[in-house]
């Protein structure tokens, strides 16, 4: 007799499905401000800091884009302790994936910056305006509106990488569908449900952002 789908054993779980969400996004949301504010300044750091500083970044985007996600949020999660610094589950993740995303932006927004003409920096010192407000008011915005739909499919990645956080615990969705799956013994209809959230998930925020970065950067981007 073959298997027979019954998506209704699912039904009592709406509840702790919508919570697996909400965890996502929410782990999604704080790392997206945290990594994007801190790759800020090492996109700066690395494009027009001192050597001493560029050589810093640089090394910590090397290591950080050279060892997996995965191994990063153990050694965060379990490692980190044995030398005195404990952080809950949510927390670990939280810094997993900011320290994560925040090495791939620093190179993406390091694009960005270079790809603003000299002519604008070179216009800025000719009119008396400082350094730091002609990056803050006039490259920053060019090279976020240069590389921004490469910052979203980033912080989209990170929201899909996140489902890792489950090995350590975090209600996420991804553990969320372990949870119900180890109820149900329903494994194809609970992992079905939970592929088609994570693509509507995706979607959407690429939609969002795509919304929000016309309003944001209309004209700006050259």
């Amino acid at each position: 007799m073959g298997y027979e789908l019954d998506f209704g054993a699912l039904a009592g779980y709406f509840g702790l499905f919508l919570q697996g969400v909400g965890v996502t996004l929410g782990l999604t949301a704080i790392a997206a401000s945290l990594g994007l504010a801190l790759s800020i300044g090492g996109a700066a750091a690395a494009s027009r800091g001192r050597r001493w500083a560029r050589i810093a970044v640089l090394a910590y985007v090397e290591a950080i884009r050279n060892t997996p996600f995965i191994v990063q949020m153990f050694f965060i999660f379990f490692a980190l302790p044995e030398l005195g610094l404990r952080l809950s589950a949510i927390q670990a993740a939280v810094l997993a994936m900011t320290v994560n995303l925040t090495a791939y932006s620093i190179e993406i927004l390091r694009a960005g910056i270079e790809a603003v003409a000299p002519g604008q920096r070179e216009a800025g010192a000719a009119l008396g305006i400082k350094p730091v407000e002609v990056f803050i008011f006039v490259v920053l915005p060019q090279a976020l509106a240069n590389v921004y739909p490469a910052l979203v499919s980033q912080i989209v990645i990170t929201m899909l990488e996140s489902a890792v956080v489950s090995t350590i615990a975090v209600m996420d969705l991804a553990h969320v569908a372990d949870l119900i799956q180890s109820r149900t013994y329903r494994a194809f209809e609970t992992y079905f449900v939970v592929l088609v959230v994570y693509l509507v998930l995706s979607v959407a925020l690429r939609r969002l952002f795509a919304l929000a970065g016309r309003r944001l950067f209309a004209g700006r981007a050259g």
